[in-house]
C-alpha cells in the first residue's frame, strides 16, 4: 500500500533516520519503537502525509485511505458524542436520505412511466450499495465503539466539548475504529485508556480487517496487537518478526551475530595487516602483499552500535513500619447523593504492593485519596498502622512544586547524598536530559511536570507511597526504572496504573473497585483474570437462587467460590492469554524446525548412501545422530506443548 524508498527525515542538523526501505502491505500489523526523540511520531507523520522527506521517496496505492491518530491536541466541538461519531458515515446517511426521497417519489409517478423506471433503477442500485455498506447497522456500529472505549449510554447525548481532552481524544480514536481506513496509524492510543478499554481495542484490532501501524510504550499492548516490530535506533530502521517479547530476544540475538562478526572481521584484518608488513620489503612476496592490502581495502568495515545506556540505580529505603499498615472497617465513601463504594473491609500489610483496578469513575482514585488522608470516609472505621508514612503522587502532582526551582537544584534539595552525576542519570531516565536538567519547572509541560514529580518523589520516599497513575508519559526505559525501583522497595505500595504489564509484574494482591464495592484478590493482574473468569464460569453453571433477603441472586465472593466450581490444580491450571499465545507460536516454530531437521535427515541419509570416503562418511553420520537426536527432542516437546494446548480449548 505504501512504499518508502531510501528515506530519510531530519529534525534540524540532526538525523532521525536514513536509509529506510519499507513496503507497507495490506494487513500489515507493526508497532514501532524506538527512545524518545528518534523519530517515531514523525515517521507516523511522514505515512500519514502530514510531513515530508528530507531525502528518498513515499509511494502510495491508488485509493488508499490512511486514517491518523496523533498523541494529542484534538478538539471537537458542536455536536453530541453519538452524532460525532455518525459523521464519519455522511456518505451513508446521504445515501439514506436520498433513499426515502426516491421512495416519496415513486408513490406519486406512474408507475409505467420512463421517469419512474429511472427513478426506481437509481433506487435499487442504491439500496444494494447501503446494504453491502452495512448501512442498517451504522447506529449499533457506533453504539458497540463507544461503549467499548468506556462512554456510558448517558454520555452518548453529551456535547462533545464538556469532556477533558484525554476523553477527546476517544472520540477520536473511535471515529477512526468506525471508519476503518485501509491504514490505521495510531500514535500511543492507549495513552488515555483504561484498562478495560486497551482490553477491549486489543480485541478490536484483532479483528480488524485492513493493516495498521501504531506506537505504544505499552509491552503486553504490542505483545498481543502486532505481528512485527519496526526499531529505529542509532538512525537506522530495523525490523523484527513478532511481539515485543520476541523482539527483545531477536535484538540481543542480533547484537550477539554482530559482535561475532566484527570479532572475526577483525582477527582477518590483523592477519591481513600483519602479513602485509612482514613481508612489505620481500620482493618475493610483492604479488601476495599487493592480493592483501587489496583485499584489505575491500573489506566494508562492521561497526558494533554503540550500547544503550543502562541505569543502575538504587533509590534509598524508608524507615519500616509496623506489620499492619492501614485497617479498613465497614468503610463507606459518598459525595451527597452519589454512592462510591461501602462496606469496604481489608488490611493492608506491610510490603504489600496493590494494584487497583475499576473503569474510570468507579472510585479508585477516591480510594487512594482516603488513604492519603486527603478525602475523608463517610462511615466506619479506617485506622493507619504504627509509623506508617503516606506520601501521594496525585495525577496532577506537579501543581505543589516551585514553578521558579531548576529540575537539578530542586531535585538536589531532596536528594542530599546522590552526586550530580548519579541525579542526572536519574533524571535522564525520566527524560530529562542535557540541558533539561536546568529547564525551570513552571516552563514545562504537565506531562514532563508529573515526570519530575515522580522522580523527585522516588528519592526520597516515604514508607507508604500512594501512586495515582505513575506510568503516564513514561516510555519503556523510564517505566523499567521505576518497576525495578519499586520491585526494591522494602515499604509497601498502592498504585493505579493502566499498563498491564506494569501491573503484572509489579502487583502481589488486587484490589477491584466496581459496584460500589471492593473486592480483593491475591496475586497479579493475571491472577486476578483468571480468579474472575473462574467465578463467572461457576456463576454461570450453578442455578440462580434467591438470597434471605429477597432483593436479588447472591453474588459470590472471590475467596469463597461455589462447590460445584471446577477445581484446577497447578498442572492442569488453564494458561493467562499471553502464555497461551507464547505456547501456540511456540508449537507453529517447533513444527517448522521438525519440517527443517526432517529435511536434512534425509539429505544426510543420501549423502551417507553415497560413499565418497572413510573420513567423510563418519563425519556425516556423527552429524546424522545428532540431528536424529535432535528431532527426537523436538518431537516430545511438540506432544507436551500440544497437550497443554488441548487442555486449554
Amino acid at each position: 500500500m505504501i512504499q518508502l524508498t531510501e528515506a530519510g527525515k531530519r529534525f534540524g542538523p540532526k538525523i532521525l533516520f536514513e536509509d529506510l526501505n519499507w513496503l507497507v502491505t495490506p494487513k500489515e500489523r507493526v508497532g514501532i519503537v524506538g527512545g524518545n526523540g528518534t523519530g517515531k511520531s514523525t515517521l507516523l507523520k511522514v505515512m500519514a502525509g502530514i510531513e515530508g522527506l528530507d531525502y528518498g521517496t513515499i509511494n502510495g496505492m491508488k485509493g488508499i485511505r490512511a486514517g491518523y491518530l496523533p498523541q494529542d491536541g484534538i478538539n471537537l466541538s458542536g455536536r453530541s458524542v453519538f452524532d460525532e461519531c455518525l459523521s464519519v458515515f455522511e456518505y451513508i446517511r446521504a445515501m439514506e436520505a436520498e433513499q426515502k426521497e426516491l421512495e416519496h417519489q415513486m408513490g406519486v409517478l406512474d408507475h409505467e412511466s420512463f421517469e419512474y423506471q429511472q427513478i426506481s433503477d437509481r433506487y435499487h442500485h442504491l439500496q444494494a450499495e447501503f446494504t453491502a455498506r452495512d448501512g442498517y447497522n451504522i447506529e449499533s456500529r457506533v453504539g458497540n465503539v463507544l461503549a467499548g472505549l468506556g462512554f456510558s449510554r448517558e454520555d452518548w447525548q453529551r456535547r462533545v466539548e464538556e469532556f477533558s481532552g484525554g476523553w477527546q481524544m476517544r472520540i477520536a480514536l473511535a471515529k477512526l475504529l468506525l471508519e476503518e481506513p485501509n491504514l490505521l496509524l495510531l500514535d500511543e492510543p492507549t495513552n488515555h485508556l483504561d484498562l478495560e478499554a486497551r482490553n477491549w481495542l486489543e480485541n478490536y484490532l484483532a479483528n480488524y480487517p485492513n493493516a495498521f501501524i501504531l506506537i505504544s510504550h505499552d509491552r503486553y499492548f504490542l505483545d498481543v496487537t502486532v505481528t512485527k516490530i519496526v526499531e529505529i535506533w542509532n538512525k537506522k530502521v530495523w525490523f523484527y518478526t513478532g511481539g515485543y517479547s520476541k523482539y527483545e530476544n531477536q535484538k540481543a540475538e542480533r547484537r550477539l551475530q554482530i559482535e561475532a562478526a566484527y570479532r572475526n572481521q577483525r582477527d582477518r584484518i590483523e592477519a591481513l595487516e600483519s602479513f602485509i608488513n612482514r613481508f612489505r620489503a620481500q620482493a618475493t612476496k610483492a604479488k601476495q602483499v599487493q592480493s592483501r592490502i587489496k583485499e584489505l581495502e575491500k573489506i566494508e568495515r562492521i561497526e558494533i552500535p554503540p550500547d544503550e545506556k543502562t541505569i543502575h540505580f538504587r533509590f534509598p529505603q524508608p524507615k519500616p513500619s509496623g506489620r499492619i499498615v492501614v485497617e479498613f472497617n465497614n468503610v463507606s465513601k459518598s459525595y451527597g447523593t452519589k454512592h462510591v463504594f461501602s462496606g469496604a473491609t481489608f488490611n493492608i500489610e506491610r510490603g504489600d504492593r496493590i494494584a487497583l483496578v475499576g473503569v474510570n469513575g468507579a472510585g479508585k482514585s477516591t480510594l487512594i485519596k482516603i488513604l492519603s488522608g486527603e478525602e475523608p470516609i463517610t462511615s466506619g472505621e479506617f485506622n493507619l498502622g504504627h509509623n506508617a508514612e503516606p506520601d501521594y503522587f496525585a495525577q496532577d502532582q506537579y501543581k505543589v512544586l516551585d514553578p521558579e526551582a531548576s529540575i537539578l537544584d530542586d531535585i538536589g534539595t531532596v536528594a542530599t547524598r546522590a552526586s550530580n552525576t548519579e541525579l542526572r542519570s536519574v533524571l535522564g531516565c525520566f527524560l530529562f536530559s542535557d540541558d533539561d536538567v536546568f529547564k525551570k519547572i513552571g516552563v514545562l509541560s504537565g506531562g514532563e511536570r508529573n515526570r519530575y514529580a515522580l522522580a523527585r518523589m522516588l528519592m526520597n520516599p516515604s514508607n507508604f507511597l500512594l501512586l495515582d497513575e505513575p506510568t503516564n508519559h513514561l516510555d519503556m526505559r523510564a517505566k523499567d526504572v521505576l518497576l525495578k525501583a519499586i520491585e526494591d522497595f522494602q515499604g509497601t505500595v498502592v498504585f493505579v496504573s493502566h499498563d498491564r504489564y506494569f501491573i503484572d509484574k509489579l502487583a502481589t494482591r488486587v484490589f477491584e473497585v466496581a459496584d460500589g464495592t471492593v473486592t480483593l484478590y491475591n496475586g497479579n493482574y493475571e491472577d486476578y483474570l483468571f480468579r474472575k473468569s473462574g467465578m463467572a464460569a461457576a456463576e454461570a453453571a450453578l442455578p440462580a437462587q434467591a438470597p434471605a433477603n429477597g432483593r436479588g441472586p447472591a453474588k459470590a465472593q472471590p475467596q469463597q467460590l461455589p462447590k460445584a466450581a471446577p477445581v484446577v490444580d497447578d498442572k492442569q491450571r488453564r494458561l493467562n492469554p499471553i502464555k497461551l499465545r507464547q505456547t501456540k507460536e511456540r508449537q507453529r516454530a517447533i513444527e517448522d524446525e521438525i519440517t527443517r531437521l526432517e529435511i536434512e535427515v534425509a539429505d544426510f541419509e543420501t549423502a551417507l548412501s553415497d560413499y565418497q570416503s572413510a573420513q567423510q562418511s563418519i563425519e556425516i553420520a556423527e552429524i546424522l545422530e545428532a540431528r536424529r537426536a535432535d528431532l527426537q527432542k523436538l518431537m516430545t516437546e511438540w506432544e507436551e506443548v500440544s497437550e497443554m494446548l488441548e487442555a486449554n480449548r
